[in-house]
C-alpha cells in the first residue's frame, strides 16, 4: 500500500489535526498556568511569617489584584485570625500596644489552606480540563468511526458486473479495509500517546508548582482550628477576670489609704493653724481683761 495514500486520507488527516490541536492546546493552557503558579510562588517567598503581620497590607493588595488566585484569596482572607492588639495610654501620655491574647501571636486561619489553594481552584479551573479528559476518549472514538465509515464506503464501490470491474473493485475494497483498519490503530496510538504526554507535562507544569505554593501558604499561615482558638481566648479571659477580680478587692484598701493621706497632708495642717490661731485669741484676750472670779473664760470652758 503506498504510504502517501494512507497519509493524504481525509480520515487520517482528521485524526491527526485533532490529535495536534490538543497537543497545541494543552500545551498553551499548561504554560500558561505554569506561568501564574511561579509568580504567586515567588511573592510568597518575598514574605515571612514574622514579619507578615505588619505587611498585611501589602500582600492582601497584590493578591487581590491579581485575578488569577483573586477569587481563591478572597474566600480564604475570611478564615483569618489576627493577633489584635488595643492601644492604651501611659502617665505621660505615651502609648503602648498590649496584645488581647498573649497565646495568637502571628496571623492563623482556622480552615486548612489547601482547602482554598488546590488543584480545583488553581489549577482545572483555568482552562478546559473537562475537555482534556475527554481527549483520549475522542480520538479512541474517532478510530471506530473512520473504519467503520471506510467499510461502508468501499462496499458502496463493489463493482460485480464483469470479471475485470469485480478484479478492480475487490482491490479497492481490500485497500480501503487496509485503510479503516489503520484508522483504529492510528486513533487508538494518538490516544495513548496522549494519555503519556498529558500526565508528564501536567506533573511537570501544574502539579510540582502548585504543591510548592501549597507549602509555602502553609509557612506564613500557622492552622488552628475554630474550637482551640475558642479555648485560649477563655483562657485570656479568664486570667483577665482575675486580675480585675483582685484589682476590685484591694480598690476600697487602697482608697481608705488614700484618704488617709490626703487627710494628713490637708486637714491637719490646717487643725493646727486653726488651734494656733485660738491660742493666740486666748492670750489676748486674757490681756484685755481679767478673769472674773465667780464667772469662767468662755475659751476654758471650750478647751
Amino acid at each position: 500500500m503506498n504510504i502517501l495514500k494512507f497519509i493524504f486520507d481525509p480520515a487520517v488527516l482528521i485524526i491527526l489535526a485533532t490529535f495536534v490541536s490538543i497537543i497545541v492546546f494543552c500545551v498553551q493552557k499548561f504554560s500558561y498556568v505554569n506561568t501564574n503558579l511561579l509568580w504567586l510562588l515567588n511573592f510568597l517567598k518575598k514574605f515571612k511569617k514574622t514579619d507578615l503581620t505588619y505587611r498585611f497590607g501589602e500582600f492582601d493588595k497584590v493578591i487581590s489584584q491579581n485575578p488569577y488566585v483573586s477569587s481563591a484569596w478572597q474566600e480564604f482572607r475570611n478564615t483569618l485570625v489576627f493577633s489584635e492588639s488595643v492601644a492604651l495610654k501611659k502617665q505621660d501620655n505615651s502609648v503602648a500596644y498590649q496584645n488581647v491574647s498573649q497565646a495568637v501571636n502571628s496571623i492563623q486561619t482556622t480552615v486548612d489552606p489547601m482547602y482554598f489553594f488546590n488543584e480545583d481552584s488553581l489549577v482545572l479551573s483555568k482552562y478546559n480540563s473537562k475537555f482534556v479528559q475527554i481527549a483520549p476518549t475522542l480520538l479512541t472514538g474517532m478510530g471506530p468511526l473512520f473504519t467503520f465509515l471506510n467499510i461502508a464506503v468501499a462496499f458502496t464501490r463493489v463493482d460485480f458486473s464483469s470479471q475485470e470491474t469485480t478484479i478492480s473493485s475487490v482491490s479497492g475494497l481490500m485497500g480501503s479495509m487496509q485503510i479503516a483498519a489503520l484508522c483504529s490503530v492510528l486513533a487508538v496510538g494518538a490516544s495513548l500517546i496522549f494519555m503519556f504526554f498529558e500526565k508528564l507535562y501536567y506533573n511537570r507544569m501544574c502539579k510540582k508548582p502548585l504543591q510548592e505554593v501549597q507549602e509555602a501558604m502553609y509557612s506564613l499561615f500557622d492552622n488552628i482550628s475554630s474550637e482551640k482558638f475558642l479555648i485560649e481566648l477563655l483562657k485570656e479571659t479568664k486570667i483577665q477576670n482575675s486580675n480585675l477580680t483582685g484589682l476590685l478587692t484591694s480598690l476600697p484598701n487602697q482608697f481608705k489609704e488614700a484618704l488617709d493621706q490626703s487627710m494628713a497632708k490637708a486637714i491637719v495642717p490646717y487643725m493646727e493653724n486653726l488651734l494656733f490661731g485660738v491660742n493666740n485669741l486666748k492670750e489676748t484676750l486674757k490681756d484685755v481683761r481679767p478673769i472674773q472670779q465667780n464667772g469662767g473664760d468662755v475659751v476654758d470652758d471650750l478647751f
